[in-house]
């Protein structure tokens, strides 16, 4: 059986170590915001049938992560980004998954009978979850053979980036992110400790509620006000926290300078007016 069919609908890419693929909203979990150099500690290239992969080991200050390139045969690329222990989970998955390929292709030889597909054709389907990340690895048949599809969608919106995998490379592309993990290890790297508890404040009317939390991107702060059933938010990195510290204890010493001076001034002036009608 061939396995060319690899080539699923809707694939679609930029081209590899360009600038337009490098800003690819699938890349924005690991990206560092153009504040830090993304340093490249590893490649692999595959040539699976008439595809090129790329498995690419990369680290920012967010952590170690995998970008995975596909170029087809015909020109068209697409990438997915794996954190380590994404790409541990997936290693895990490629065993299962070429496991039921063999057992398929020991009952079926020859051509793929489209007859018998199932609607979507779909033959076996995992998720993996990662943050807010989505990985779909949805093995496929169709009328050019079997492959592996792995979509990569973010929750918060954003278009879904996909690779396809052709089934008889499975094992080859397992075995070499085998060999990376087993290098770098399946830990992503970045903060790993007990974040703070929340804290509350009231002023007025209003409620300030501060909120540690932690993602893909980092460490991050929620300030949010809460007026009657009217809330705001805004989001502070980690690594801004000292800067913003700064300019808010600025503006508090001048602030407090200000209102100082104010009652001095104001003695001041009845001090003169007092002297003056002696």
């Amino acid at each position: 059986m061939s396995d060319l069919g690899s080539g699923d609908e809707g694939i679609s890419g930029s081209k590899y170590n360009a600038s337009n693929m490098e800003g690819a909203s699938s890349r924005n979990d690991f990206d560092t915001s153009g504040s830090a150099v993304e340093q490249e500690l590893a490649t692999k290239m595959l040539q699976i049938q008439s595809k090129r992969f790329y498995l690419d080991v990369k680290q920012n200050r967010r952590g170690r992560f995998i970008k995975v390139a596909e170029i087809g045969a015909d020109g068209r690329r697409s990438q997915i980004y794996l954190a380590l222990s994404t790409a541990a989970e997936f290693r895990d998955h490629l065993s299962s998954f070429s496991d039921y390929y063999a057992s398929l292709a020991g009952q079926n030889a020859g051509p793929p009978n489209t007859d018998n597909l199932p609607e979507d054709g779909k033959l076996k389907s995992e998720m993996m979850i990662k943050d807010n990340r989505r990985y779909y690895l949805d093995l496929k048949e169709n009328a050019r053979g079997r492959f592996l599809r792995v979509s990569q969608t973010i929750t918060r919106g954003g278009p879904r980036s996909q690779i396809a995998l052709p089934a008889q490379g499975m094992i080859e592309f397992r075995d070499a992110l085998t060999d990376l993990l087993e290098e770098f290890g399946a830990n992503d790297g970045g903060f790993k400790g007990d974040l703070p508890e929340e804290r509350h404040m009231k002023v007025d009317n209003k409620n300030f509620y501060f909120d540690i939390g932690q993602n893909n991107r980092g460490v991050y702060m929620r300030i949010s006000e809460v007026k009657n059933n009217f809330r705001t938010s805004i989001t502070i990195p980690e690594k801004c926290w000292i800067r913003f510290r700064d300019i808010f204890n600025d503006y508090c010493d001048k602030m407090k300078k200000s209102s100082d001076s104010t009652p001095i001034t104001a003695d001041n002036n009845l001090q003169t007016t007092a002297n003056s009608l002696k």
